[in-house]
């Protein structure tokens, strides 16, 4: 909403110190968001001056065009320096308008000046003629959008050789403000106008207080069928309109201002009173109306051309279409956009004017339906004074009689009336309570008062009429924001709530936070991926029609309609950011993500409740039965390399130990120790993937990537991926995780290398061993695995590096030698391992 400063002054009393700024800045503080300040002086320099037109010389064009070749009187000394002397008193201008004609006083930009757009004026020679400066229109001035003609001024306004900017007030600033849905009274003046009164505590001469003639049964007839859909229609006619007669240049010039591009007279004076009071107005071509106007829902079929020359095909029903019609059928489309049959043309001379209030849903889906928005539309939607329409009326008709020659008519019509005011009761400490300002009783009356509410104290409570262009205004706690608007924002207190001592995150957050350091201390490198996956994510991974995680929730309304559903792994996300990196030249990558997993049994029902209220304990219970189980998971992807080569040597791939390892390093930070065995579970490769379990429960599981997944996720073969249960491994954390023990008594070093079947489990060894070498044994590690002709086929040998010692007496000679056999004698016993030698 675009309001000029000078408009805003005329209907409140700002002290003259007050500044443009200081008022953009008040009324922001009101609520009302600054997008602009412009003063269109401000972006023109050089010359610009009022200049009189001494001949026209029409000169047609080979392309068909006709221009003129012009001289322009621009004042004595302008004349001296920027004429040449060939045309006389006056310099040469090039002209392709044809709106004016000799002795018109016209605006001149003369060379040296530059306009909006950073558009220099120089002399030129075109269309064979060195035009020195331009005759200019509203459009270059950058006063509003016409370009069909040059400004012609009133022949009283100066003399040539004067500065223009005065004459066309060019130095009014505008106030560009952007409207919430809940300022629907902002988008005009007088909403405007009624701020800035407010905000300056000065005295506010409302325009839509005036006096109105009272209805009679002489106005245009009017039958309303939809009250509901409109309250209240107004209607007034007048006679002997003069359709061939200008908009005066103050209208013209504050349309321009408000962003309207002046049409006609007639159509000029609806969009005056529409931004000068908020009421849309519409008229008729009383010539081309048939029997009464009535107001009625669209029926099957029905079709309408709007003024924008389109054929509608309106929607019926009770919540379709609101129409104005008469007896030959639709004439426009209520609230929105009139149509072409009635509509008024450059030979109406008797008009019906309709000032109404419709229904801001009924206008919302209109609207929408039809992808059809109008300044109408946009102040309907949002919320009307519905008392304000005999007031517009008479406002219309008042400049129609005075500006158009017309006679109004004594007839007046008034269909319905205005809904009753709202009333709302709150405590008078309730803006204090809220805002935690010193706000007393005696304020918020004031403040209340301000912005048009009608006031009624009762001891410690106070009552509130709410002013009819306030729809917005529903509740206490409305209430409680027009005292705090007004109070200002800007002296709310900032007091930080005092912190309990002793207190620091909680414990599974510190839980959280030291898997991610882990992580991130070994080389991983987190990503967030949208919870979000679709039926090609479980192709992609290869799961089975029955897999479990194929039963997902699907949302209403997905940001992406191939991504429909919401995840139960992680995978599909982490797999997808790697196979980014890969692609765009990040070849080695490893990647971890914490985050939510939806997984529903398919037995969840929503309860759907009322507004009204809170929940009760039981439909609460409702509420979270409702909720899917959403564990906490952990996942990690691998590819290329995870050490890279250089100098110090070889690097090395990343494979399935990677995976299982990080998940090891993990649970050891939380104190828990995981066990491993062979699995077959997609999207891993089969003979590559591992279960992992905290004694009899499956956190999940690691290994190599399929093929088939590989190259489905565009990640290099052999990649690797390890998912779990974070929660799960959580649960069974030990708040304090042991230290580790440092002996200070030597070691003794034993290495043992067994050669088992290729199917056997190494972990499985290295249970045995540990079991059987008793709590002497320190460490045992895997530090090699070989297979070859040397230990025969199906078989390899994998080679343990065992550590003994105790924590108070160095051992004696033959302890660890009989441990280590003890140990190696118990692999051999369980899987059925041989010693090599």
């Amino acid at each position: 909403m675009k309001a000029p400063v000078s408009w805003i002054r005329e209907y409140v009393d700002l002290p003259e110190a007050v500044s443009t700024e200081q008022l953009a800045a008040k009324l922001t503080m009101l609520g009302l968001k600054l997008e602009a300040l412009e003063t269109p002086a401000d972006a023109i320099t050089g010359p610009l001056v009022i200049g009189r037109v001494l001949t026209i010389e029409k000169e047609p064009q080979k392309n068909g065009k006709v221009i003129n070749w012009c001289t322009v009187d621009v004042g004595p000394e302008l004349n001296a320096v920027h004429g040449t002397g060939e045309f006389g008193d006056g310099v040469g201008i090039v002209c392709g308008a044809h709106n004016f004609v000799e002795g018109d006083l016209v605006v001149v930009c003369l060379p040296g000046a530059v306009l909006p757009g950073n558009f220099e004026i120089s002399a030129r020679k075109t269309y064979g003629h060195v035009s020195t400066g331009m005759i200019c229109s509203v459009r270059e001035l950058g006063l509003g959008e016409d370009h069909d003609g040059i400004i012609v001024l009133p022949a009283d306004v100066g003399a040539p050789g004067e500065e223009a900017f005065g004459v066309l007030a060019m130095s009014d600033s505008v106030i560009e403000f952007e409207i919430n849905p809940d300022r629907a009274y902002a988008l005009s003046l007088r909403g405007i106008a009624r701020e800035a009164a407010i905000g300056f505590d000065a005295p506010f001469h409302d325009p839509g207080q005036r006096p109105v003639p009272a209805a009679n049964d002489g106005g245009p007839p009017v039958i309303v069928d939809d009250a509901e859909g409109c309250p209240v229609f107004v209607a007034r006619s007048v006679t002997g309109f003069d359709p061939a007669a200008p908009t005066p240049d103050w209208m013209v010039r504050r349309l321009n201002q408000s962003g309207m591009r002046p049409i006609s007279l007639g159509v000029d004076i609806t969009n005056y009173v529409m931004l000068e009071l908020g009421q849309p107005i519409h008229g008729y071509d009383r010539a081309k109306l048939v029997g009464a106007i009535r107001v009625r829902r669209a029926t099957e079929g029905e079709q309408l051309t709007t003024l924008d020359g389109q054929l509608r095909t309106l929607s019926p029903g009770a919540s379709g279409d609101l129409l104005i019609t008469d007896d030959s059928g639709p004439i426009g489309i209520a609230g929105t956009m009139g149509g072409q049959t009635t509509e008024m043309s450059e030979l109406t001379t008797d008009v019906v004017i309709e000032a109404a209030h419709f229904s801001a849903v009924s206008i919302f889906r209109t609207e929408r339906r039809h992808k059809l928005p109008s300044e109408a539309s946009k102040r309907f939607e949002r919320g009307v004074d519905p008392e304000l329409p005999a007031a517009a009326a008479d406002r219309v008709v008042e400049l129609m009689v005075e500006l158009g020659g017309a006679t109004a008519d004594p007839g007046v019509t008034v269909v319905g009336e205005a809904p009753q005011r709202r009333a709302i009761t709150a405590a008078t400490a309730l803006p204090a309570r809220v805002t935690g300002m010193e706000i007393t009783a005696e304020t918020a009356v004031s403040n209340l008062e301000q912005v048009g509410c009608d006031v009624v104290v009762d001891g410690d409570t106070l009552t509130a009429t709410v002013p009819p262009w306030r729809p917005d205004m529903s509740d206490p706690f409305d209430l409680v924001e027009e005292v705090a608007r007004i109070v200002g924002y800007d002296k709310v207190p900032s007091v930080l709530p005092p912190a309990p001592s002793g207190r620091g995150l909680p414990l599974i957050q510190k839980l959280r936070r030291r898997v991610g350091l882990v992580l991130a201390g070994a080389g991983w490198t987190e990503s967030i991926s949208y919870p979000f996956v679709g039926d090609a994510d479980w192709s992609n991974l290869g799961l089975a029609d029955d897999d479990e995680r194929r039963r997902a929730i699907r949302m209403a309304n997905p940001l992406n309609a191939e991504e429909p559903q919401l995840a139960t792994t992680l995978l599909p996300g982490v797999l997808r950011s790697l196979g980014l990196n890969v692609g765009r030249g990040n070849g080695d990558a490893s990647l971890f993500e914490t985050g939510l997993v939806f997984r529903p049994t398919g037995e969840e029902k929503a309860p759907i409740l009322g507004v009204d209220r809170r929940p009760t304990k039981a439909e609460w219970a409702e509420i979270e039965k409702a909720v899917p189980h959403q564990p906490q998971h952990l996942v990690l992807a691998v590819a290329g390399h995870r050490e890279r080569s250089g100098w110090w040597g070889e690097g090395r791939q990343g494979s399935w130990a990677d995976a299982i390892e990080a998940v090891r390093r993990v649970a050891a930070a939380v104190g828990v120790e995981i066990e491993v065995s062979a699995a077959a579970v997609a999207p891993w490769h089969p003979g590559r993937c591992a279960e992992i379990r905290v004694g009899e429960t499956t956190l999940g599981h690691a290994g190599e990537l399929h093929p088939k997944v590989c190259k489905a996720f565009g990640v290099p073969e052999r990649s690797a991926a390890a998912e779990i249960d974070l929660d799960a491994l959580l649960e069974r954390a030990q708040v304090i995780t042991p230290s580790p023990r440092f002996g200070t008594y030597p070691v003794a070093k034993e290495d043992v290398a067994l050669v088992v079947d290729v199917g056997v489990p190494s972990v499985d060894v290295e249970a045995a061993l540990r079991e059987g070498a008793g709590e002497l044994l320190e460490s045992v590690r895997l530090f090699d695995v070989f297979t070859g002709d040397q230990v025969g086929e199906g078989r390899k040998s994998l080679a343990f590096a065992l550590r003994f010692r105790s924590p108070d007496r160095t051992l004696k000679e033959g302890e660890a030698t009989a441990a280590r056999e003890a140990a190696v004698a118990l692999a051999a016993e369980r899987t059925g391992a041989v010693q090599r030698v």
